[in-house]
């Protein structure tokens, strides 16, 4: 009888660790029913909201799109130029909806299908940064739920935000952006030109000293013998659709405004760009994204993770500038790794 009893507490057990699990398994996803349906009040419109902005020369609208729903990861994408669109994020639309998680696609003023008030005193970071806390506001995001990442000029704008903002913030990611423009120049000068051949280099110099950017030669050199190596590794007449298309749209007035028209290095805005001393400051998680062929030093992505109090690396050894793309496996693996487990640390702290 007591054999009999032993057996019986014994399943029992497992089926109460069973039903535990299931519970704890279904508090932490979210359902197919859940992530799909839209919250949205009145006439829907695909999860598009246009947010009206204050700015110091008046009100402007900026574009923004909902992917899903969850209460718990809400993701808003800045992508990079300055000046590009949201448009190149859209493969984040193959691998984040079947995890659950939550995106919404943004375009900053002067970009894509927000307003564009063709003055240049906007293309301002201190103005950007106060857009982006508007943008929250409206879409209701907070610690609860609110990840940000910024993509290169995005990861500008996103670091720049998390020291002004962070309370708001419930994680952050910095894909390939150095956090100082001068390190940037000087990788760019003592590594990455020395990578190129000599014959090459010398005439893209040559445009650039003689500012003759609109020169077709400019670009001819630069597609083969810099963007395909360093900004996305395929064949430029093999780049997928959304990177063509977003780029295609550029505003060049707020790429050269902040960048400056050299593709080698900061002349614009954001030339003397350095928060470096700064990132200690920053208490939320945080994931810093590098790559083996980026513009941007690996190496110095590894180390911001190093400076942050909660931070994490995620190295992609087959990726460049836009490695979402040629090194897409590890980009997003490691990506939705880290929304989950800063949720799930979330989750054990309550």
């Amino acid at each position: 009888m007591n054999a009999y009893k032993k057996i019986f507490l014994v399943v029992l057990g497992m089926l109460c660790a069973t039903a535990c699990g299931d519970k704890q398994a279904e508090k932490e996803s979210v359902s197919l029913d859940a992530y799909l349906k839209d919250t949205s009040t009145g006439i829907k419109m695909g999860g598009i909201k246009v947010i009206e902005i204050n700015t110091p020369k008046g009100k402007f609208k900026v574009w923004t799109k909902r992917i899903g729903n969850n209460p718990r990861i809400k993701l808003l994408l800045l992508n990079g130029g300055p000046g590009a669109t949201h448009e190149y994020f859209e493969c984040m639309e193959s691998f984040l909806p079947q995890e659950g998680i939550e995106f919404i696609y943004y375009d900053q003023l002067g970009t894509g299908n927000s307003d564009n008030p063709n003055d240049p005193t906007f293309w301002d970071l201190g103005r950007y940064v106060e857009e982006v806390e508007q943008v929250r506001q409206a879409l209701d995001l907070d610690q609860s739920n609110f990840y940000l990442l910024g993509h290169s000029w995005g990861g500008i704008l996103a670091s720049q935000y998390a020291l002004k903002y962070q309370q708001h913030l419930k994680g952050l990611i910095i894909s390939n952006m150095m956090m100082s423009a001068i390190d940037y120049d000087k990788y760019a000068d003592e590594v990455l030109a020395k990578q190129m051949d000599p014959v090459v280099l010398a005439k893209i110099r040559e445009i650039e000293k003689n500012k003759d950017f609109e020169n077709p030669q400019y670009m001819e050199l630069l597609m083969p013998n810099f963007y395909a190596k360093h900004i996305l590794r395929l064949d430029p007449d093999k780049w997928p659709e959304p990177v063509n298309r977003s780029f295609s749209k550029i505003n060049q007035s707020l790429y050269v405004t902040m960048q400056g028209p050299s593709e080698f290095g900061l002349s614009g805005k954001l030339e003397k760009w350095d928060i470096k001393k700064e990132l200690p400051k920053l208490a939320v998680p945080t994931l810093s994204i590098g790559a083996r062929y980026d513009t941007m030093d690996p190496e110095h992505m590894k180390w911001i993770a190093s400076q942050i109090k909660n931070g994490t690396y995620l190295y992609c050894p087959n990726g460049s500038h836009m490695s979402m793309y040629d090194d897409q496996d590890i980009y997003m693996k490691g990506l939705i790794k880290f929304l989950k487990d800063t949720d799930a640390a979330d989750q054990n702290r309550k």
